[in-house]
């Protein structure tokens, strides 16, 4: 469908893109037992874009913050849109594809299309991790987000969640439960230099996930794991 409706405009396919995402979250809910709790949806602006920072366990939340923050637009490895279909539609939604064999090139095109993406009014999602971590284990934070956020001057709004310990990472079985989610106060780039950008982010996201932690099924004592990224 979203391909069927290329040429009727970016806002369009969104909005045919969000129904379908809030369609599969209340199919997890209904089907599977798997609700959502937020916390600090006061904290996302209301007037203008930013860059989202958050944790990245599992594919829920790539449905999840879709519904619950304005357009938005992911960075994502550019061979994701080669997937027959899947792809396809999601390249109608322009993420930000990037090659992550090509670091310099990456970050380049983080910072060119980022901001391109935040002029037009959509929000742009960073996973600082590079990719999916276990629960109970952290990656390392990239530096792309602080970066972006910094260049532009737009906010910083971190989210924490513990969506893996119900949704694991390459795993079919979904378990009942209720994920949580948090949502943290924005960060004013403008203020601060991209380090102190993403080092507060971080400081938040690990803060409270120490608090959420431990509930779901899929949640166990894991050693850390220090995940190297370039985003």
């Amino acid at each position: 469908m979203l391909i069927a409706a290329y040429p009727l405009g970016f806002e369009t396919r969104y909005a045919i893109a969000n129904r379908w995402v809030r369609f599969n979250l209340w199919l997890l809910e209904t089907v599977c037992g798997l609700k959502y709790e937020v916390h600090g949806l006061e904290n996302i602006p209301a007037q203008k874009s930013g860059v989202i920072l958050c944790k990245h366990q599992s594919a829920w939340e790539t449905l999840a913050l879709q519904a619950l923050f304005p357009p938005l637009v992911f960075i994502l490895k550019r061979e994701l849109l080669r997937i027959p279909v899947w792809g396809w539609a999601m390249a109608t939604l322009e993420p930000i594809a990037i090659n992550r064999q090509a670091k310099a090139a990456a970050m380049k095109q983080i910072l060119r299309d980022g901001e391109k993406r935040l002029k037009d009014g959509r929000w742009v999602v960073i996973f600082p991790e590079g990719t999916r971590v276990a629960p109970g284990q952290k990656g390392r934070y990239g530096t792309s987000g602080g970066i972006l956020a910094h260049r532009t001057g737009c906010p910083v709004v971190p989210v924490a969640h513990n969506a893996g310990e119900y949704w694991a990472r390459q795993a079919f079985l979904k378990f009942p439960g209720v994920i949580q989610v948090r949502i943290g106060p924005p960060i004013d780039a403008t203020a601060l230099s991209s380090a102190e950008i993403n080092q507060r982010a971080e400081q938040w996201i690990e803060d409270q996930m120490s608090t959420i932690s431990g509930c779901g099924p899929y949640a166990g004592p894991l050693p850390p794991n220090d995940v190297p990224n370039l985003m």
